[in-house]
């Protein structure tokens, strides 16, 4: 694995050894802290987009590894505005031991890959967010025992988040289902991509437009906000669409009596999920949002504890 940039991009044992991964660093981490594996090692942090979870899970999986990493804030960079996205790639491969990027363009982080000399990991992108996806399945793994055979029931806008979500429970044997107003499901294409991916693991596809008849007898409700950041212009449009896609209590009931809740946060409550759901039994959302740091640990270590390449 030279690269992270998407969970569609993984097989199936390159999925499997990030999971064992962050398990094995978690346990670790609880029980007497992780060894310094990456001791003098340094990740750069590109940021077109703000963020509390990616910028601090990623510090603190770099510190508690031994290594450090260093913030680039949007004025500091400008992606392909003051100079190109090639020579920021290799100008930065040149200082750093690894490079993480939260862009808006997929295509921005795939072209900083192809022309970096280390590896590339991809925070967040339009269309994949494949560490959250990570933490996602270490979440449902740690609580419902497994992923493979669980009904895994995403509720709302077909976006980035939802798509590395179905395509790691392909990988994984999930029954994944995807339930969203006509217009804003998950694309064809990547349904097709995803059903591919699922080869052996017995992962399947489905997507319901009813909210209820999805969370029949689901083993997790996964929700995001309705409106993504880049789209606060279609925010009003979409408030008045996606009610009956709002994980309550209600929607719960549909739901295993022992089923779990995520979502990847920031939330909006009482929009796409309520206090009594976010703060109540089911919810494993903050055990979520610790896993994001975990995830990416095994990313990094994965990535960046080997020896350096050079050009």
């Amino acid at each position: 694995m030279k690269h992270f940039l998407a969970i569609a991009d993984l097989s199936t044992a390159e999925f499997n050894s990030i999971l064992a991964t962050a398990k094995k660093l978690k346990a670790e981490w609880r029980k007497r802290g992780n060894k310094p594996i990456l001791k003098n090692k340094t990740l750069g942090m590109v940021f077109q987009k703000p963020s509390l979870r990616t910028r601090v899970s990623f510090d603190m999986a770099m510190l508690q590894l031994g290594g450090q990493a260093l913030y680039l804030s949007p004025n500091e960079i400008g992606l392909g505005q003051r100079e190109s996205i090639a020579d920021v790639s290799r100008v930065l491969s040149r200082y750093v031991d690894g490079i993480m990027a939260r862009v808006f363009a997929h295509a921005h982080v795939t072209e900083l890959a192809k022309y970096s000399s280390v590896p590339v990991i991809n925070g967040l992108s339009d269309h994949e967010h494949p560490c959250q996806a990570m933490a996602d399945v270490l979440t449902i793994v740690e609580h419902a025992g497994k992923l493979k055979g669980k009904r895994i029931v995403f509720l709302g806008d077909g976006n980035n988040v939802a798509r590395s979500l179905m395509y790691a429970c392909m990988l994984g044997g999930g029954q994944f289902v995807c339930s969203s107003p006509k217009g804003y499901t998950i694309d064809d294409e990547s349904v097709a991509q995803a059903q591919k991916l699922a080869g052996k693991s017995g992962g399947t596809v489905e997507l319901i437009e009813d909210p209820q008849a999805a969370a029949k007898d689901a083993d997790v409700l996964y929700t995001d906000v309705w409106a993504s950041m880049g789209q606060e212009s279609e925010a009003a449009e979409r408030a008045k669409i996606f009610p009956p896609y709002q994980i309550n209590s209600a929607l719960v009931a549909c739901a295993k009596e022992d089923c779990i809740v995520l979502h990847c946060l920031p939330a909006h409550r009482g929009g796409e999920i309520t206090d009594d759901v976010m703060d109540g039994p089911h919810s494993v959302v903050f055990d979520q949002a610790e896993n994001r740091m975990h995830a990416q640990k095994a990313i990094v270590a994965l990535l960046m504890a080997g020896k350096r390449s050079k050009k």
